[in-house]
């Protein structure tokens, strides 16, 4: 229970059982304020409806539940009856600050109108984090859902500089305050526990680079695929393990791995993984590649450093961002097999005289979320 007195803040956004990288960093965001606020979670109790779903669950079936923050199912996301719902509930409560997590254009409208009936009264108090936004790129339908879903914030906590540009360029006057992903180390195993490469059929001595997280076109998958024949030319001993479920249809993927003859260099693990189980990717590879055509920012990224892995990213969105390059990880340009093969060759060089995980240790220290109670003391403070 929260201490009396304390200032209340309501997150508008989805929890456990949700899974996923949404659900993990609401969950983070009320786990970093609890202590010194009063704070509720409005979740779905539905978030996308089936149809548009494209994995298997959207729930979270580990057997090892590592956020499982307080919260109150109450929002559908297609249902306008507790969207309203929801704003009475929000009202009810009498909040300092309610805080929309914003990530998709699909709950543009359920966003809009929950805002627009707390409006009224809370009117300089509605906060919209900005995992990611719709930029000029965007197609007519997100552009118009994310104009439509953003127009009642008083103000905005975007989540990486380039996220923070899309939103002056689009002409939004209101303060963006900044803050970032946290370090997601909350993966990490028992230190008794010691993930072997060989217990996912690798040689001790194999050159294991991982690529983590569901299969979209966006993440480039398809472009790293191709790269793996370049870099068994220098690495006859380097292993891709890919980790994640398939959201495209596989057989792209599968189909072309087979034309370039690299089945026996390739592991593939087609779902979406377990809480408990993700230590045991990451513990057994050397780098993790992020070949993305586009991002924002990655709770990959940051999952990778809870492990102290290096990362080797393009140079999309706001990556760069949170990568010191030489020292973290590397940037190579998108779409490139040959960047990706060029990388690979500068990394496994570098290794032998730069200490990565020392670097990431050192980095993730100034993380900016690790400021996020007193951030939201400000915000606070300012909307009085």
């Amino acid at each position: 229970m929260s201490e009396p007195g304390l200032k209340k803040i309501i997150i508008i956004g989805p929890a456990w059982p949700y899974r996923g990288g949404n659900s993990l960093f609401v969950s983070h965001v009320f786990d970093s304020l609890k202590k010194k606020f009063n704070v509720k979670i409005l979740n779905y109790n539905l978030l996308y409806p089936s149809i548009l779903f494209p994995g298997t669950t959207q729930y979270d079936k580990s057997n090892t539940l590592i956020k499982k923050a307080e919260n109150q199912r109450v929002i559908n996301s297609i249902n306008p009856l507790t969207w309203i719902r929801t704003a009475r509930i929000i009202l009810k409560e009498k909040p300092d600050l309610v805080v929309f997590d914003w990530w998709h254009p699909f709950f543009g409208l359920c966003h809009f109108t929950i805002s627009l009936l707390i409006k009224k009264q809370l009117q300089n108090k509605i906060l919209f984090i900005t995992e990611n936004f719709v930029s000029h790129e965007g197609n007519l339908p997100d552009k118009v859902l994310t104009r439509i879903g953003l127009m009642n914030a008083s103000s905005f906590l975007a989540l990486s500089d380039k996220v923070e540009q899309e939103l002056r360029a689009s002409g939004y006057k209101q303060n963006i305050y900044r803050s970032e992903l946290p370090v997601y180390d909350c993966y990490k195993p028992d230190s008794a526990i010691i993930n072997k490469k060989e217990n996912l059929c690798f040689s001790a001595d194999n050159k294991v680079l991982l690529f983590f997280g569901y299969i979209r076109h966006y993440k480039g998958l398809d472009i790293l695929i191709e790269a793996m024949p370049g870099i068994l030319k220098f690495y006859p001993e380097a292993r891709l393990l890919v980790v994640g479920e398939f959201y495209d249809n596989p057989s792209s993927y599968l189909d072309r791995i087979k034309e370039l003859g690299i089945d026996k260099y390739v592991k593939i693990i087609n779902r979406f993984v377990p809480n408990e189980d993700v230590g045991q990717y990451y513990q057994v590879c050397d780098l993790n590649i992020l070949p993305y055509r586009s991002a924002t920012q990655s709770g990959i990224l940051n999952v990778s450093y809870g492990f102290e892995i290096p990362v080797l990213a393009t140079r999309v969105g706001g990556l760069t961002e949170f990568i010191v390059e030489g020292k973290t990880g590397l940037i190579i340009e998108p779409g490139s097999p040959e960047a990706i093969v060029n990388g690979v060759k500068e990394f496994f060089t570098l290794r032998e005289k730069v200490d990565f995980a020392g670097n990431i240790k050192d980095f993730i220290k100034q993380n900016k979320f690790e400021k996020l109670p007193e951030l939201f003391q400000e915000i606070i403070d300012e909307k009085i």
